[in-house]
């Protein structure tokens, strides 16, 4: 039987994406809005909470896009935006998800995100596990956590986000 254990819990998950909000408030501040590229479903929803701490804590306005695609085999689906791809032209787009761990994730999603020309595209995660596969990063990071490959991370958002190791 395998046991969870708490990496963040409700309070810590929230703080975490706080210190996100102002991380982008401070690098887009001068912006009229930016985009917020979800990863769903857990990348969206992380998204969705950014969206609405940025608006009610800095004024910076940002729009929410949910990007749709299969994790495991990225490149047998292809990937689909909830809104017309033309949307993203010429914007500051930040692409968001949960969890960064080989990075396959992450480096489909902006593969498909910059096939529309942007003005800057920035990753951001709430976990970075560090064990990388792929040439990306995530340029603003929640928590960066040391982790074996046959650990797991487990993130749950509702009334009390936690974030758990397993």
């Amino acid at each position: 039987m395998s046991s969870k254990t708490i990496v963040l819990d409700h309070d810590r998950v929230q703080r975490k994406i706080t210190r996100i909000v102002h991380q982008l408030h401070e690098e887009y501040h001068l912006e009229e809005s930016i985009i917020l590229v979800g990863v769903a479903p857990r990348g969206h929803t992380l998204a969705k909470r950014l969206q609405g701490a940025l608006e009610q804590n800095t004024g910076l306005r940002a729009e929410l896009v949910e990007l749709e695609l299969d994790k495991d085999r990225p490149l047998e689906r292809p990937a689909k935006l909830s809104v017309d791809a033309k949307v993203l032209r010429d914007r500051v787009v930040v692409l968001v998800d949960d969890v960064l761990m080989s990075g396959r994730t992450l480096m489909h999603a902006a593969s498909f995100l910059v096939q529309v020309p942007l003005k800057k595209l920035t990753t951001v995660v709430l976990v970075d596990r560090r064990h990388r596969a792929y040439p990306i990063r995530a340029d603003i990071v929640g928590l960066t956590l040391s982790t074996t490959v046959q650990e797991h991370i487990s993130v749950e958002f509702g009334k009390k986000d936690t974030v758990y190791l397993a």
